[in-house]
């Protein structure tokens, strides 16, 4: 790459920033973007930019908390969204809330998750270019580097010396400007609003020492330290991209949830007219028309029809659910077979759908209020490089050295205690340790995830989907063969998830030409003049056969299958346990885990799995919400929990618990809340994560360690004016090579998983969490 290809690649970047960054506002009437609670309070939310910290968390919050009207301000770190909450009564001030934002040097707009991802898109397009860059200058200065130092200890003329330094300037000079932009903006925005952030001490390290490089060549010295500016951003820009990969995990909430909501609906007026209509229009009492294929746009009753709805978001059951007249149905619920007529019962934005997402919204706010290892690390370390640095400079001016002398000490100190190694300690053990969980089958979402999973001392299960298998199997019940294969031929017709179950059973069969579907019943077909239906017990006149059914096996669902007038037939069906379930909670039990389930299901099916795997503490029918009351309140009593899930109505609790995890096969909101998705069809990938968090603390401790022990060596020598900058900037990289080779031991032994134990004697199950 040139010069003029990097000016190019620069100039391409500033435009496409600049673009995201001055769209047409959105006008100053704010009213679409705020939001009424119950209570009469306001809120609306914000995407904030240049939030870098946790100390520009804090900063916002407390400059926002003074606002008059203003009840609370919190600011969600991972995917920077700010919260504002106006008191009952007080006007909601958007413009002096932005300006009060702007003040302390952040950006802000009404957060839009459209807006967002083509900020985030942008943003990490012009992250990964500036990486670029710096990879190749400092591939490149460092080459020139090395043929210096082997120079001045053979026979390299000062002629050459300083070519090659003049060289080392014309890369690194323009490449720094560019890669370092992230950094210089950062610092810039701070210091306009009177903060000191942690892009400041980087950008002070970097333009000194480039300053001092040049310098330094203009009058023909020794040494120079281009170098070790270039390698410095080129570390610190691994760090950045990570960091921006990982925060597209919330976005992904929001964009998930959003396919579940209808922006329209179709409006069945009381002359029996038909029309589309916004979602916004619609009132308690209106009547809409849900046609087969289509999601409920709002909550209602059914007036009319029948169907099989997929509301998993309710249940978490993954089978469909017959609806007919006077049952209710919620928002974003797929409809299947049949049209419904439903009376709306909830206008726009109170739905259950609304309120999965506010308990989502406010439970991800919570958990980003803790701060990690790093950012705890780092909230010393700006005050005190600072005054390291001022006081190597003052300390050699008072000793009556000249200016050149003190200020190449005070340049080495910045240099020497960069937070090279400090910002590799922690992303390097991170990315490392994804790595190897991806090899055991574990995909991480969240790196930060790997110091919750470590504190953990509460599993919370979910049951359908989690402790069981996805898929619907054929249970017990001795059925004639005959019987069998004639309803597996007849499953074939059918969309019911429960009728997979049949046609596994079965193997390989054909299905029976001309079968129909009767919406939100069954399947019927005639064969040989004989009629043939499969489907609930009222189609199929088994209600006494479904009832035996169920007593026998009360964990199980029930399809129907009548031939004519023959005597029916009734399938149970459930799904069956993961087969390392119970190895797995008894392992968990040994090693000092309190063991949970908490499941939408209903209480016989919650029992019975409960008793299987010899779970004592259990709880069913909940809500969502009564999932996350649960889950803060094993939190308040001083618990640490991982929730396990997979369903849509997990979702927020996945949000809430302290860590998460879910099977791959989960539903995509389930899946962009967990922390940690696993493959397979066991569960040892619990006990794997569990591990893997344990082994990764240990490690970033050590890195934090080492790089504390080092800056306590590193920086009376520096300020001793014992280490030059070229040494300091060696010490500097060599300090990020051993903390990168200490988190490789991440992929080393990652999930030392002994063998699980023989299972134990059942438990009784009859114990409810209190």
């Amino acid at each position: 790459m040139c010069c003029t290809d990097m000016a190019l690649a620069y100039v391409e970047a500033h435009a496409a920033w600049s673009e995201a960054n001055t769209r047409p506002s959105l006008g100053r009437d704010y009213a679409a973007f705020l939001s009424r609670e119950p209570d009469g309070a306001t809120r609306a939310a914000f995407a904030v930019e240049g939030v870098r910290c946790a100390a520009c968390m804090n900063a916002i919050e407390r400059g926002l908390a003074g606002l008059p009207g203003v009840a609370s301000a919190r600011l969600n770190f991972s995917d920077r969204r700010l919260a504002v909450t106006w008191e009952p009564g007080a006007e909601a001030d958007v413009e002096t809330l932005l300006r009060s934002l702007k003040a302390l040097g952040f950006g802000a707009q009404p957060f839009a998750p459209d807006r967002l991802a083509d900020g985030d898109a942008v943003e990490t397009k012009r992250l990964i270019r500036a990486l670029a860059v710096a990879g190749f200058a400092s591939m490149n200065v460092m080459l020139l580097a090395i043929s210096v130092w082997a120079g001045n200890v053979s026979d390299m003329t000062p002629e050459n010396r300083d070519l090659f330094h003049w060289i080392q300037a014309v890369v690194a000079l323009p490449a720094a400007a560019y890669a370092g932009r992230p950094f210089y903006e950062g610092a810039f925005r701070g210091l306009k609003a009177g903060r000191v952030t942690m892009d400041f001490p980087i950008t002070l390290g970097v333009v000194l020492t480039l300053v001092m490089s040049v310098a330094e060549t203009l009058s023909g010295a020794t040494h120079a330290y281009f170098d070790g500016a270039v390698m410095l951003l080129f570390f610190l820009l691994i760090g950045r991209v990570l960091d921006q990969t990982m925060r597209r995990r919330m976005r992904a909430c929001a964009e998930n949830l959003a396919t579940l909501r209808c922006e329209r609906a179709t409006l069945a007026d009381p002359e029996g007219g038909l029309r589309d209509v916004p979602l916004s229009e619609l009132a308690p009492g209106a009547r809409i028309l849900v046609r087969p294929g289509e999601r409920v746009p709002a909550d209602g009753v059914v007036e009319h029809g029948a169907s099989d709805l997929d509301q998993s978001l309710v249940t978490g059951e993954t089978a469909a659910v017959t609806v007919r007249g006077g049952e209710r149905v919620f928002a974003g619920a797929l409809n299947g077979s049949g049209a419904l007529t439903v009376r709306v019962t909830a206008p726009a934005g109170a739905s259950l759908l609304d309120e999965v997402e506010g308990l989502m919204r406010r439970a991800l706010e919570a958990r980003s209020r803790a701060l990690v290892l790093a950012d705890r690390a780092t909230r010393l370390y700006i005050p005190l490089v600072h005054a390291a640095a001022a006081l190597t400079l003052v300390g050699w001016l008072a000793a009556g050295v000249g200016w050149h002398a003190a200020l190449l000490d005070a340049v080495a100190v910045l240099i020497v205690t960069c937070p090279c190694a400090l910002g590799l300690a922690i992303p390097a053990v991170q990315v490392v340790a994804a790595g190897a969980l991806f090899r055991e089958g574990v995909l991480l979402n969240d790196g930060t995830a790997l110091e919750r999973f470590a504190a953990i001392d509460t599993v919370v299960f979910d049951k359908t989907g989690t402790l069981t298998l996805p898929e619907p199997t054929l249970s017990g019940g001795i059925v004639t063969p005959g019987a069998l294969e004639m309803a597996a031929r007849l499953a074939l017709s059918s969309r019911h998830p429960m009728a997979v179950a049949l046609v596994s059973a079965a193997g390989g069969v054909e299905p029976f030409p001309g079968a129909q579907e009767a919406a939100g019943l069954g399947v019927r077909a005639s064969v040989d003049g004989v009629e043939l239906r499969l489907g609930s017990a009222r189609f199929c006149e088994a209600e006494a056969e479904a009832a035996a059914a169920v007593a026998a096996d009360p964990e199980a669902s029930v399809i129907c299958f009548r031939a004519g007038e023959g005597t029916p037939v009734a399938f149970p069906v459930r799904q069956a346990p993961r087969p390392d379930a119970r190895d797995v909670v008894d392992r968990l039990v040994e090693q000092g885990h309190r063991v949970l389930i908490l499941s939408g299901d209903r209480a016989a099916a919650v029992a019975s799995v409960a008793r299987r795997l010899g779970i004592a503490e259990w709880e069913a029918s909940l809500a969502p919400q009564d999932k996350i009351a649960r889950i803060e309140a094993l939190g308040r009593a001083g618990r640490r929990v991982l929730m396990v899930g997979d369903g849509l109505n997990d979702a927020p609790a996945l949000a809430a618990a302290h860590a998460s995890l879910s099977p791959v096969t989960a539903s995509h909101v389930s899946q962009a809340a967990a922390d940690a998705l696993f493959l397979g069809r066991g569960l040892a990938p619990v006990l794997t994560v569990l591990a893997a968090g344990r082994r990764a603390r240990r490690l970033m401790l050590q890195n934090l360690w080492f790089s504390a022990a080092y800056n306590v060596v590193a920086v009376p020598l520096a300020a001793a004016g014992c280490l030059t900058p070229l040494i300091a900037a060696l010490a500097m990289s060599g300090s990020s090579l051993v903390v990168t080779l200490n988190a490789l031991r991440a992929r080393l032994g990652t999930v030392p998983t002994p063998p699980l134990p023989a299972s134990r004697p059942g438990m009784p199950a009859d114990t409810r969490i209190a």
